[in-house]
């Protein structure tokens, strides 16, 4: 086959494609997966992403040397600007905040962005998933009182809420908050709407008909009410809430467990040693006593991230074993909790890096309580990950005592 003398040079001169979507980045997409043979838009630096979760950013982004296995990911820093309800309860109520992704830090050994890529985001990360995110991280801190939002705030008070929710989306997602003004939503909100979707996001254990509501409605509703009824085919129903959901529900609801479980002791696995070096480094104790106290959180934190690169095959009792369905239920959802005391955690290390260096030692240990409670939760939900059977009352509740036992004790020998 010739070519001619302008097909050749085409061949030697030809630019390389920008990524799928690339014209949605900085709009409605904040970052994309870089294909090979894409060079990155202009101004949107590069993270690589190894096989084992470690980032890296690009030196030239036009040019990244990705290697074999590894992932490359574009991503725009923004301005974006989003609407938040910081309150579920009220949707009339909005803050609209604009933000940007944080620019480099050359003293910083992992990004916390490039981590939120890393751990969190499968592919691409839309604006509309990122403000979802941050909206229910800020909901979930107002709820726990790490956060206030007076109904009149005035200037002081919301000035330090403002300085929170900076420093608290930072830490989450490597966001930097450039400006927030409060805005009222209830011209563009769909009340109706909103409801449903608050109902269809509900668990399905808390949309379970109680075991004596179905024994009386339904006949025979007996044997489906009783936890020893056995299903058709002679396997036992699984139960869910007190009530009873075909086999083929519970099937129907394990397909996506295993992915989600996957994700989330992805978390679990990139995310504890980073939160372990930000606790050296948030608050340095100011005595004795609160200096054991952070060995003994670190040294469990260390144990916890050893536990999580070495948790069992989600679908197996046993080599070789299969697992019953609900217990692999029973194993995605502990591992989810994990998930939700890791989000804990990164809030409560923004409001140890919020406080000042002066800070008063009966506030720095109810800080160190309050870390000791998230540590204490992580631990149990490990280990109900880990379980192949759940517990009986007695043995979780011993669990639990002899993890808080352990921390003291070794907060003691430190």
């Amino acid at each position: 086959m010739k070519l001619d003398a302008g097909a050749m040079l085409g061949m030697l001169f030809r630019r390389a494609a920008p990524p799928a979507g690339a014209c949605a980045l900085g709009t409605s997409v904040v970052a994309l997966p870089l294909r090979s043979g894409c060079t990155a838009p202009p101004g949107c630096p590069v993270v690589i992403i190894d096989a084992k979760g470690a980032t890296r950013r690009a030196p030239d982004p036009r040019r990244p040397a990705v290697r074999e296995g590894e992932l490359a990911c574009v991503f725009h820093p923004g301005p974006y600007t989003v609407d938040i309800v910081p309150f579920a309860q009220a949707p009339e109520i909005g803050l609209r905040t604009t933000f940007a992704v944080d620019a480099a830090d050359p003293q910083a050994a992992h990004q916390r962005f490039d981590l939120y890529l890393s751990s969190e985001v499968p592919e691409r990360l839309e604006l509309a998933a990122l403000a979802e995110g941050m909206q229910a991280t800020l909901q979930r801190e107002l709820a726990h009182g790490g956060l206030e939002l007076p109904p009149c705030a005035g200037i002081e008070e919301w000035n330090v809420f403002r300085l929170g929710l900076n420093q608290l989306l930072y830490m989450r997602y490597g966001v930097t908050v450039d400006d927030c003004v409060p805005v009222d939503l209830g011209a563009t909100r769909d009340y109706a709407q909103d409801l449903c979707a608050r109902a269809a996001a509900q668990p399905a254990a808390s949309l379970a008909v109680p075991a004596d509501a179905a024994a009386s409605a339904v006949p025979g509703g007996a044997a489906l009410a009783d936890p020893g009824a056995a299903a058709p085919g002679g396997a036992a129903a699984p139960v869910y809430g007190g009530a009873r959901r075909p086999a083929s529900a519970a099937l129907a609801g394990a397909d996506d467990a295993a992915l989600r479980d996957a994700r989330a002791l992805r978390r679990l696995f990139l995310e504890l040693p980073c939160l372990m070096c930000g606790l050296r480094l948030a608050a340095l104790p100011v005595c004795p006593e609160q200096f054991r106290r952070q060995q003994a959180l670190l040294q469990r934190m260390d144990l916890l991230s050893v536990g999580a690169a070495s948790m069992p095959a989600f679908s197996l009792a046993t080599p070789g074993q299969a697992l019953a369905i609900e217990q692999r239920l029973r194993r995605v959802r502990h591992s989810q909790r994990a998930c939700a005391s890791l989000d804990d955690a990164w809030a409560l290390l923004a409001r140890m890096k919020e406080a000042p260096a002066a800070l008063a030692r009966h506030r720095l240990a109810a800080l160190y309580d309050e870390a000791e409670r998230i540590v204490a939760n992580l631990e149990t939900d490990c280990a109900g990950r880990r379980a192949a059977q759940p517990p009986a009352e007695g043995e979780e509740r011993a669990m639990e005592r002899g993890a808080a036992d352990a921390g003291s004790a070794q907060g003691g020998a430190a």
